[in-house]
């Protein structure tokens, strides 16, 4: 939360800064002139966001699949986590995205362990 207030701190200064230029449009993270922003303007930004994050050779795609992983392993039922993502078929975002953690496999194992008992 805190990130995000800060960030619109920062942002009513850019606003402020280009008051005659800026078309609002209520996005949290615009182009520099308020619009939304063209995929171009993140391809040429990423690689200074990622060294300032320290995120070394991460593609700006590894954070989507962090994303769809993440919601997986918090329970999100896949369908709604194909729906945020945009994938049309579920078999991509449960092949190519979920990955059963190490303790989703011990979770497993002793829940066979308990059943043979």
């Amino acid at each position: 939360m805190e990130a995000l207030k800060e960030h619109r701190r920062k942002q009513f200064v850019e606003r402020s800064d280009r008051w005659e230029k800026w078309m609002e449009h209520g996005l949290v993270f615009p182009s520099r002139c308020g619009t939304p922003m063209e995929p171009d303007n993140l391809r040429r930004s990423w690689g200074a966001i990622r060294k300032a994050a320290h995120l070394g050779e991460m593609r700006f795609h590894d954070l989507r699949h962090t994303c769809v992983t993440l919601l997986l392993n918090l329970g999100v039922p896949p369908q709604v986590v194909r729906d945020i993502v945009g994938h049309s078929d579920i078999d991509v975002t449960m092949t190519i995205y979920a990955h059963v953690s190490l303790d989703d496999k011990r979770t497993a194992l002793g829940k066979l362990s308990d059943a043979l008992g």
